[in-house]
């Protein structure tokens, strides 16, 4: 065997700051998830501390963590699913130590009695594995001793995690969809950038890519779709939403639009590249100016000037095709009606009504597009949050370049 390549200083160097960055981001980006966590761990510590009269009320703080290692909006769901877990487990093995006491015969009774009412019970696998793990801690720490403390402890540290995820720093639900929004948006982007210069030069290096693309936006549609689901969770469930429900609501019928947009860049793909030399180079254009005004519109889904700037490219981006030459062939015609669908569904997701934007599109009538929904006013502790989140955005933007 070759002896290993060592590579150049400077290719080194590069290496070295390419890790050091991308560890920063990542750090940056759950930084404050982080900061929450060791808070409510220290602080259901610190309450179990004074509540119980034991000194090692270990399951407190764990309790907390793991209830809020979870993406936002569904931190309080965990919260409750490992509360279930760990209950579980600690009944279970209280229940063995009391019959059989210590030893490695009650731990595998006690895992198994977890395991097996969690799974009866419908439990999720987070509650299986947490009534699994409370068996096992109960057994290992009991010393052939029951205890109820140990309940009171992961009371004390869901009811922590509850206060942090549910009332102190609950997710804003618009904020939530927005970034998911933004990011399907900047995909759809990537892929009609690559279709464009596939339309323009080399159709089978680019026209791959930008197929892999959008066949990946199904993925980001999904999440898109189950970021719908939390906020809606979210406004219905948390103390700190429930009275400013309006906005998310409206956010949420908006984001509807993205799988109709999605299947629009997809099928304008498809038929753009099935067309002939003459008819991909008349296309490359319109298709690269749509990419460009679905990037700038991931950027700017809070503002109404944002949004009618983008509509008003939408008409001038398609107003430059010659459309008359292009429906002299079949493919070309299949090419300009995929294209007015993408039209069309750009200016529906940016604001205008669907019967106005048929006739935008198709009949050059003007239109106005409705103000987007505002997000609900922050509570306090999160207003003091807003930069961090900014930056943290930021970076994640320099992290995903176009």
């Amino acid at each position: 065997m070759g002896r290993p390549r060592i590579p150049p200083p400077a290719e080194l160097r590069r290496r070295l700051l390419e890790a050091a960055t991308g560890a920063w981001r990542r750090v940056v980006t759950h930084g404050w998830s982080l900061l929450q966590q060791t808070a409510a761990a220290t602080l259901a510590w610190v309450i179990a501390t004074q509540i119980g009269d034991h000194q090692n009320p270990f399951f407190a703080p764990i309790a907390a963590v793991v209830a809020l290692n979870a993406a936002p909006g569904e931190r309080g769901l965990q919260s409750l699913r490992l509360l279930a877990g760990v209950v579980l487990g600690i009944l279970a093995g209280e229940f063995t130590i009391s019959r059989m006491g210590g030893g490695y015969a009650s731990l595998a009774v006690a895992v198994f009695i977890a395991t097996f009412a969690a799974r009866a019970l419908g439990g999720t696998r987070l509650v299986v594995g947490q009534s699994a793990a409370g068996a096992i801690l109960t057994i290992a720490s009991a010393r052939g001793m029951a205890g109820s403390n140990r309940i009171i402890d992961a009371l004390i540290g869901a009811g922590v995690a509850l206060v942090f995820s549910q009332l102190l720093f609950a997710p804003e639900p618009v904020a939530l969809l927005r970034r998911a929004e933004a990011v399907a948006l900047e995909q759809m982007a990537d892929g009609l950038e690559l279709t464009s210069r596939a339309l323009s030069g080399d159709t089978g290096q680019f026209a791959d890519k930008a197929m892999n693309k959008l066949r990946d936006l199904i993925d980001q549609l999904s999440e898109v779709g189950r970021v719908r689901h939390v906020s809606t969770m979210v406004t219905q469930y948390t103390v700190t939403w429930r009275a400013r429900a309006a906005p998310s609501v409206q956010e949420r019928e908006n984001a509807g639009y993205l799988d109709l947009l999605g299947g629009s860049c997809f099928m304008l793909m498809r038929t753009a590249l099935a067309a002939d030399q003459d008819e991909r180079l008349a296309l490359a254009p319109s298709v690269a100016r749509l990419a460009g005004i679905l990037r700038d519109l991931s950027t700017g889904l809070g503002v109404r000037a944002d949004r009618q700037r983008a509509a008003n490219q939408v008409l001038e981006a398609i107003s430059e095709l010659d459309v008359e030459g292009m429906q002299a062939e079949a493919t070309g015609r299949d090419a300009v009606a995929a294209l007015h669908m993408t039209a069309i569904d750009v200016l529906v997701f940016a604001g205008v009504k669907p019967e106005e934007a048929s006739a935008a599109v198709n009949q050059g009538i003007r239109f106005r597009v409705a103000k987007p929904p505002a997000p609900p006013r922050l509570p306090v502790v999160s207003a003091l949050l807003r930069r961090w989140r900014q930056h943290r955005n930021r970076l994640q933007d320099r992290d995903h370049p176009s």
